[in-house]
């Protein structure tokens, strides 16, 4: 098992460089590689991300923001592990749950791992209001599809990194996280959840979600919940468990410079 960390930053420059910190400073029980994509920032994220020299470190650059979730496609793209890991460069998370998040995989006890903030416990949300949000588009997503998630839109969302691809995610912005649930609960995927430690911002530090992101969470889920299940779908995502690989499609990648074979 090797593991790719997965980070999207867009002007970051006050937590992004504690945050690469955190991460390579982890013990983790497999390999890993940090992939960071700046996604057009114009404060002092490139100049952060120039003095990075750590051969764990894989860096990328948009040259004009494209959305968090087209830097999280883009930085899949350039993965080499077997399994990939968003993580915010925020600091909302910590790392040091993400050895927890591997353990089940490690054991054979599940591919698809979830950290999974549970309010009262090891969390502290600014704003009732996003907390609230939370759980009605997690309740949402458990109704639409008859499961039983305790966080819809944690950051920290261990798949398969074939699994991941074989999705053909399309949300270029925080329609990502959704979309990637509502499409693995429409396959038939459970994911396991692990509690993990958060600590949110407020909108003054620099969190960048607003309720229209709510808004088209609930009509991503929708739109994934009534559309069929494609037979080849589902035949591309067992096909990726069975020889670990499968193809980014190349007409969502072109305009993040992403070739099908997920190369940049």
């Amino acid at each position: 098992m090797k593991l790719s960390i997965l980070m999207a930053a867009y002007n970051e420059d006050e937590t992004l460089e504690a945050a690469v910190n955190a991460v390579l400073s982890t013990s983790y029980p497999c390999d890993f590689e940090l992939i960071i994509v700046d996604d057009g920032s114009v404060d002092k994220t490139p100049r952060i991300l120039s003095r990075l020299a750590d051969p764990r470190v894989r860096r990328h650059c948009h040259s004009c923001n494209l959305g968090k979730g087209a830097a999280l496609l883009t930085a899949s793209a350039l993965a080499a592990g077997t399994h990939v890991l968003p993580f915010d460069a925020d600091l909302e998370y910590s790392p040091h749950d993400i050895p927890r998040l591997l353990e089940p995989v490690l054991q054979g006890r599940a591919d698809v791992v979830y950290g999974s903030r549970l309010c009262g416990l090891n969390t502290m949300y600014q704003s009732y209001r996003y907390a609230l949000g939370n759980k009605l588009t997690t309740l949402a997503a458990n109704i639409l599809f008859d499961a039983h998630l305790a966080d819809l839109h944690t950051c920290l969302k261990l798949v398969p990194l074939h699994l991941f691809r074989s999705l053909r995610l399309a949300s270029d912005g925080f329609g990502l996280d959704t979309e990637l649930t509502a499409r693995l609960l429409r396959l038939g995927v459970r994911p396991f959840e692990v509690p993990v430690t958060y600590h949110s911002r407020s909108r003054a530090e620099g969190k960048k979600i607003a309720w229209q992101d709510g808004m088209d969470c609930l009509v991503t889920l929708a739109k994934v919940r009534m559309s069929p299940r494609s037979r080849s779908l589902v035949a591309g995502a067992r096909l990726g468990a069975a020889c670990g690989a499968s193809d980014l499609d190349e007409s969502r990648s072109s305009g993040r410079g992403v070739r099908a074979d997920g190369q940049l």
